[in-house]
C-alpha cells in the first residue's frame, strides 16, 4: 500500500506536514553532531567478533505524553570473547519518521550497529558498568522525564537504546550494540482519529472425534487432552479470554471450540487409552472447562461476536481443491446454518454470521465465489491481497464493495502481521508492540480524512503473542490518535471512492499458502464418508445419535487448523470414515450354510442382526434365487420383507419357497434401504433341492394296496375259521369239510411274503422305510451346516 510520504501532493494538511519535516530537520541536527563525534574504528568494530547484544524489555509508557516519564529496562549481554570496560547504556533519540515504509525499514535492521542514529540524552540518564564479562547479562533500567528526550512535533520518532565501551584489543570508546524501537510521540488529542477495529481471534485446533458413547449422554471421546492445556491458567485460551475481558475488540470464535469445551465441562468425556480402549478424563479437568466457558461469557458481554462457520473450514481448500467434487459446498452451509445455534446456546449471545475470513485474508475470484456461497456478504482479506493500485499516498478505509453485494473488509497486513513472531521473551515482544503503536500513528498522520482500519491477526496466537497484542489494543485504546469500533461499524463505513476493488487473479494466490491447501483426495473422503451417513441414518429410529457427531465430523475434517499438518488431518478423515463403517455393520446378516430342502415347498429362515443401542428400521430384506427355474422364493425369482429390529436383538425372517427340480440352487440375501440403496453385505448360501419323484409315489401306492389287500384277506380268514370252529363243535364231518376247504391258513403256502402270525401286526417290528419327520422344530437361532428348513 502506498505511504503518504512516498509520493508529492499528499493530501495531509500543509501545516502538520510542514511541523513533521521541521521537527525532522531539527533532531537532525544533533544527531549529524553525534555521528561527528563517533569514533572512526565504530564501523570496525561492529564488524569484529565482540559484539554486545541489548534486549529492550520493556518501555513504558508505550506511547508518552507531556509530563510523563520513560522507563526503559532490559539486558545487555557480552556476547564477544574479550570483556568490555568502562561500559555505559544510553538512550538514543533519532529522527522522525515520515512514511510507514521507513518505519518497516527499521524494524528489519533493529540492531544494526551501522544504522544507529541519533545522540545520547546523556547526563544522569544512563547507566554504568565497570566490566561487562563474557558471556554474562547485566541488567538495566533507566527513567528519564520525556520533556529531557526533546521531541520535537507530532509523529513517530527513531529510539534506541545502546551500549557504549572498549576492550583490550580496541582501547576506545565505541558503539558495541544497539536495540533500535520506536516512540510514538502524540501529546494532545489529534484533530481526527482513526478507528481502529482489532479482530480477537479464539480459534484451536480440532479436538473432537466423531465417537461416542452409547448410553443416554453420548460421552463424546476426544483426540488427546491438548484442549486442557490451552485452557488451564496461563495456557493459551485462558490468556487469551483473560487479556480479551478488558480490551475494545471484535471476538471472532470459531463455535467448535465452544462445542469441545462444552462437552468437556458437561460431563464425563473419554480419551483414548491402550490399543482400541477408553479412559475417562480428570474431574479437575472438566472445572476447568467450566470456568472457562463462564470467564469467557462475561468477558463478551456488551461486545460484538462474529461467529465462522463451525470448525473453521478452509475456504481456499474449498474453493481450488473442493469444488471439484460434488457436494463439498454443502458442508460449508451446513457448518454455516449450525454457527449461530452453537454461540448463542453457549454463550447466550446472538453472534453475527455475516462474515468469511480466508487464511491470511488472501483472496481470488474463486475463494470469494465460494465464500459468499453460505450466505457471508462480507469477506475479511487483507491488504497484501487486495493490494492499492491507484498510487495512493495514504491508506485507505476497510469497507471495500467489490461487486455483488459483496463487501471486502480489508485489513491492514502491517498491523494485521505485527505479531507473528516469536513473541515469547519480553525483547521482541516490546519491539513489537512499538511497531505497531508506530504504524498507526504514522496511518492517522497521513490525511486529516478519518478512516476505519481493520485489524485481523494470526487465527491462533501463542500466549507470548497475545499478551503483546493485548498490551498494543490499550495503548491504542488509552492513546490520542485512534479510537475503537466494532467490525459491523467499519463494514458500514463510507468506502474510499479511490481504494482499489479489483480482486486479484487466481494466479496471484500465494503459492505457499496453496502448498498447505487440503488436497482433492481429502474432499473425496469427506463426500465418500457424507454417503455411507446418508445411507446409514435412515434406518436409525434416532437419527440425531449418529448424524450430529458425524456431521460435525465432517465439519472438522475440512478446517483450516489442518494447514501444514497433512498427514495428521488425513489420519483423522480416515478415522470418522472407519467409526461409521463400524457402526454401519452392526446391523447385519448372519451367516448360512448350506440348507436342504425336501418336498416342493418350504420354508428359508434368514436372520438379521442389530447390535445398536436403538431401534433400526426401513429395511427391506430381499431373498434371491439365481436359480429360479429350480428353486422360487414366493412364487418367484425373488421375494421382499420389511425388517424391525429392536436394539441389542435378532430377528429371524422367514421366505416361502418352491421347488420344481432335484439340485442345488444359489440364494443371495440382501439388505436394502427403503429408497432401494443396497445396505451392508450379502450373504449367499445353497439351497440343496431333494423333491420326492412319481415314480416313488406310485411304489409307494402300491405298497398301500397291497396292505390294504392282505388286511382284507386276513379278515375273511378269521371270519372262516371262525365258521369252521363252529361246525367242529356240531360233528366231525365238519371238521372233514374244513380241513378240505382251499386256501386253510395252517398251510404253509397260503400265507402272503412277510406276512405274520399275529392277527393284529401290533407288535411287528419297525421297518427302516417307515416315515419321519423331515424338519425339526422352528427355531429362530441361526442355521447350522446341512440344516433343513420349515415345511
Amino acid at each position: 500500500m502506498a505511504e503518504a510520504a512516498d509520493f508529492q501532493g499528499t493530501s495531509a494538511s500543509p501545516a502538520r506536514r510542514w511541523l513533521r519535516r521541521t521537527g525532522a530537520l531539527l533532531a537532525g541536527v544533533p544527531l549529524l553532531a553525534g555521528l561527528l563525534q563517533l569514533p572512526a574504528a565504530a564501523p570496525a568494530q561492529a564488524a569484529s567478533g565482540d559484539p554486545v547484544s541489548v534486549s529492550l524489555d520493556s518501555l513504558t509508557p508505550n506511547a508518552p505524553t507531556d509530563g510523563d516519564t520513560l522507563t526503559v529496562s532490559g539486558t545487555v549481554t557480552n556476547n564477544g570473547k574479550q570483556t568490555v570496560t568502562g561500559a555505559h547504556v544510553g538512550l538514543r533519540v533519532g529522527p522522525m519518521l515520515n512514511t510507514r515504509s521507513e518505519i518497516s525499514a527499521v524494524a528489519r535492521h533493529p540492531d544494526d550497529l551501522q544504522g544507529a542514529a541519533g545522540t545520547e540524552v546523556g547526563g544522569k540518564y544512563e547507566q554504568k558498568f565497570t566490566k561487562l564479562a563474557p558471556g554474562v547479562a547485566e541488567h538495566f533500567s533507566i527513567s528519564v522525564p520525556v520533556d529531557k528526550l526533546d521531541l520535537g512535533a507530532d509523529g513517530v520518532y527513531e529510539f534506541g537504546v545502546a551500549l557504549s565501551g572498549q576492550t583490550s584489543a580496541q582501547p576506545w570508546q565505541q558503539l558495541l550494540g544497539v536495540q533500535r524501537t520506536f516512540l510514538p510521540w502524540q501529546p494532545s488529542d489529534a484533530d481526527t482519529k482513526t478507528r481502529t477495529t482489532f479482530l480477537w481471534p479464539l480459534l484451536s485446533t480440532v479436538h473432537l472425534t466423531a465417537k461416542t458413547g452409547a448410553g443416554e449422554l453420548q460421552t463424546p471421546e476426544f483426540l488427546n487432552d491438548d484442549l486442557a492445556k490451552e485452557l488451564a491458567p496461563g495456557g493459551r485460551l485462558a490468556q487469551m479470554v483473560d487479556l480479551g475481558k478488558d480490551l475494545d475488540v471484535t471476538w471472532v470464535i470459531d463455535p467448535d471450540l465452544l462445542a469441545s469445551v462444552d462437552a468437556m465441562a458437561s460431563g464425563n468425556y473419554q480419551l483414548p487409552g491402550d490399543g482400541d480402549t477408553t479412559t475417562p478424563g480428570p474431574k479437575d479437568h472438566q472445572a476447568l472447562a467450566k470456568q472457562w466457558l463462564a470467564d469467557l461469557q462475561k468477558a463478551v458481554v456488551g461486545k460484538e461476536v462474529v461467529a465462522l462457520p463451525f470448525a473453521d473450514p478452509d475456504l481456499a481448500s474449498l474453493a481450488h481443491r473442493g469444488t471439484s467434487v460434488t457436494g463439498s459446498l454443502s458442508h460449508l452451509k451446513d457448518a454455516t446454518d449450525v454457527a449461530a445455534t452453537t454461540v448463542k446456546t453457549v454463550l447466550h449471545v446472538t453472534p453475527s454470521t455475516d462474515y468469511a475470513w480466508p487464511v491470511d485474508g488472501a483472496v481470488d475470484p474463486s475463494i470469494m465465489r465460494v465464500a459468499t456461497s453460505a450466505g457471508a456478504d462480507r469477506v475479511i482479506a487483507r491488504s497484501d491481497s487486495l493490494q492499492d493500485t491507484a498510487g495512493l499516498s495514504y491508506t485507505p478505509s476497510a469497507a471495500r464493495p467489490v461487486g455483488g453485494g459483496t463487501t471486502a473488509i480489508v485489513a491492514d497486513a502491517k498491523l494485521s502481521t505485527a505479531f507473528e513472531d516469536d513473541l515469547t521473551k519480553a525483547g521482541p515482544a516490546t519491539l513489537a508492540v512499538q511497531q505497531f503503536l508506530a504504524q498507526s500513528l504514522e496511518i492517522n498522520a497521513q490525511t486529516d480524512q478519518q478512516r476505519s482500519i481493520v485489524v485481523a491477526p494470526q487465527r491462533m496466537p501463542t500466549a507470548g503473542q497475545a499478551q503483546a497484542m493485548a498490551a498494543a489494543v490499550k495503548a491504542l485504546q488509552g492513546g490520542t490518535w485512534s479510537q475503537a469500533q466494532d467490525l459491523t461499524a467499519a463494514a458500514k463505513a463510507k468506502p474510499d471512492p479511490n481504494a482499489t476493488t479489483r480482486i486479484p487473479s487466481t494466479s496471484a494466490y500465494p503459492s505457499a499458502l496453496r502448498r498447505q491447501e487440503l488436497p482433492v483426495s481429502a474432499f473425496g473422503q469427506i463426500a465418500r464418508t457424507q454417503d455411507k451417513l446418508d445411507n446409514f441414518q435412515v434406518i436409525l429410529s434416532d437419527q440425531s445419535r449418529v448424524v450430529t457427531p458425524f456431521g460435525r465430523a465432517i465439519n472438522r475434517g475440512m478446517s483450516t487448523s489442518w494447514r501444514g499438518r497433512e498427514e495428521a488431518g488425513d489420519s483423522y478423515r480416515s478415522g470418522v470414515e472407519s467409526w461409521l463403517d463400524d457402526l454401519a455393520r452392526q446391523v447385519k446378516l448372519i451367516d448360512k450354510s448350506e440348507t436342504k430342502l425336501s418336498g416342493r415347498s418350504a420354508t428359508i429362515p434368514v436372520t438379521v442382526q442389530n447390535n445398536l443401542v436403538q431401534p433400526v428400521g426401513h429395511l427391506v430384506l430381499r431373498l434371491s434365487s439365481t436359480m429360479p427355474t429350480r428353486l422360487k422364493i414366493g412364487g418367484k425369482a425373488y421375494a421382499e420383507q420389511p425388517v424391525d429390529i429392536a436394539g441389542g436383538h435378532a430377528q429371524s425372517v422367514k421366505f416361502s419357497t418352491s421347488a420344481n427340480a432335484n439340485g442345488r440352487a444359489t440364494v443371495i440375501a440382501q439388505l436394502y434401504t427403503e429408497d432401494g440403496q443396497e445396505y451392508g453385505a450379502p450373504v449367499t448360501f445353497d439351497v440343496k433341492v431333494t423333491e420326492v419323484t412319481p415314480t416313488v409315489m406310485l411304489v409307494i401306492g402300491g405298497g398301500v394296496l397291497l396292505l390294504v389287500l392282505a388286511g382284507f384277506r386276513m379278515y375273511t380268514q378269521r371270519k372262516r375259521a371262525a365258521a369252521r370252529q363252529a361246525a367242529g363243535e356240531g360233528g366231525p364231518g365238519d371238521a372233514a369239510e374244513q380241513s378240505d376247504e382251499p386256501g386253510n391258513p395252517d398251510g404253509p403256502g397260503d400265507r402272503l411274503p412277510g406276512e405274520s402270525d399275529s392277527a393284529s401286526g401290533a407288535d411287528d417290528p419297525e421297518q427302516p422305510s417307515d416315515p419321519a419327520p423331515d424338519t425339526a422344530p422352528e427355531s429362530t437361532d441361526p442355521s447350522g451346516t446341512g440344516e433343513r428348513v420349515d415345511r
